[in-house]
């Protein structure tokens, strides 16, 4: 088994839409109040971004959005990340990579000669999970999703992998999921969960009447012209606990108790990050209410109330309730 991994402090940014710039990613990494940072997931060579398809809304403490991935190719966060680091390396960078899987590996070679050129401490987690590209379904829901990612893996890697999984709801899911990570259970050091519930539409007011009936509007755009997309925030904390519950002790009754699950899903405040440590979670992400408030949401979480009083300048406002077109 890898050596357990530990965060300190167990909280962190998940892969998300305000990860994705190099001035994100250096405000990021210089808050004292999170373990690690995590890129937004990108592509060997980047995803063709389109406004017009690819948005995100705010509402109440969730959010929805109809993202792919990043713009950005991977080189472009080794270099940001190689830029932001000064001796001593202050926590780890989590780089959250996808594509098929014979680029994901690429991308981990990648990854590793770079971290041993700069003497860097990276890690990588593989999103399998993206409910959002059309005609793609989320790899990590099935055996042959799952092995055809991992049988291309080292082993034994030379730097800490992961998995993003998608959110389960039946024990079918969850039993594919262990019946792939047994039979290489030395490959992964950690099991990020969850990523966004897809298949999820917000409908704005009511533009109009007719005959008498509402007529109502998604709230985004798609890709497939649908507005459907991918649920997060406090609408889908107790699904996500769930799911680190369950993980986690399926993990254990397999002997992979050092395979750390990271806790995602609608944490925004102190109670909701205990609650992931106390299922099981052996560190936090946080993501929708990184958007909403910005980087002082750590300190919040870490703290509780009594970091409302003389929070510190610079953390970031977020984002109020609303429609963005990511440009």
């Amino acid at each position: 088994m890898p050596p357990r991994i530990t965060l300190h402090p167990p909280l962190l940014n998940s892969a998300t839409p305000w990860a994705t710039t190099a001035a994100e990613l250096a405000a990021l990494y210089a808050t004292p109040y999170t373990g690690a940072v995590t890129t937004r997931t990108c592509l060997l060579h980047g995803f063709p971004h389109n406004p017009r398809f690819h948005q995100h809304t705010l509402f109440s403490s969730s959010s929805l959005n109809t993202y792919g991935y990043s713009p950005h190719p991977l080189t472009f966060y080794l270099s940001t990340i190689a830029s932001l680091v000064t001796p001593p390396q202050k926590k780890p960078f989590i780089i959250s990579i996808t594509g098929s899987p014979a680029e994901v590996a690429e991308c981990i070679t990648a990854i590793v000669t770079f971290a041993k050129l700069h003497h860097l401490e990276l890690w990588a987690e593989i999103n399998l999970s993206c409910p959002n590209i059309h005609g793609k379904p989320p790899p990590a829901y099935t055996i042959e999703g799952l092995t055809e990612y991992l049988s291309l893996l080292p082993a034994e890697p030379e730097i800490k992998l992961g998995i993003k999984t998608p959110p389960y709801t039946y024990q079918g899911q969850y039993e594919a999921l262990l019946s792939v990570l047994t039979v290489f259970p030395t490959t992964l050091a950690f099991v990020t969960a969850v990523n966004t519930l897809g298949s999820c539409l917000h409908l704005s007011s009511p533009p109009s009447l007719e005959v008498g009936k509402r007529v109502w509007q998604p709230t985004l755009s798609s890709e497939a012209g649908t507005g459907v997309g991918g649920l997060g925030g406090e609408a889908v904390h107790w699904l996500a606990l769930g799911n680190v519950d369950t993980i986690r002790r399926a993990l254990n009754r397999a002997g992979l108790q050092d395979v750390v699950v990271i806790g995602v899903g609608g944490v925004s405040d102190r109670e909701g990050w205990l609650r992931m440590l106390g299922v099981g979670a052996g560190a936090v992400g946080v993501g929708t209410a990184l958007g909403r408030e910005g980087g002082k949401v750590f300190r919040r979480i870490l703290e509780g109330e009594k970091a409302r009083e003389g929070e510190e300048e610079g953390e970031g406002r977020g984002e109020p309730d609303g429609v963005y077109v990511e440009t």
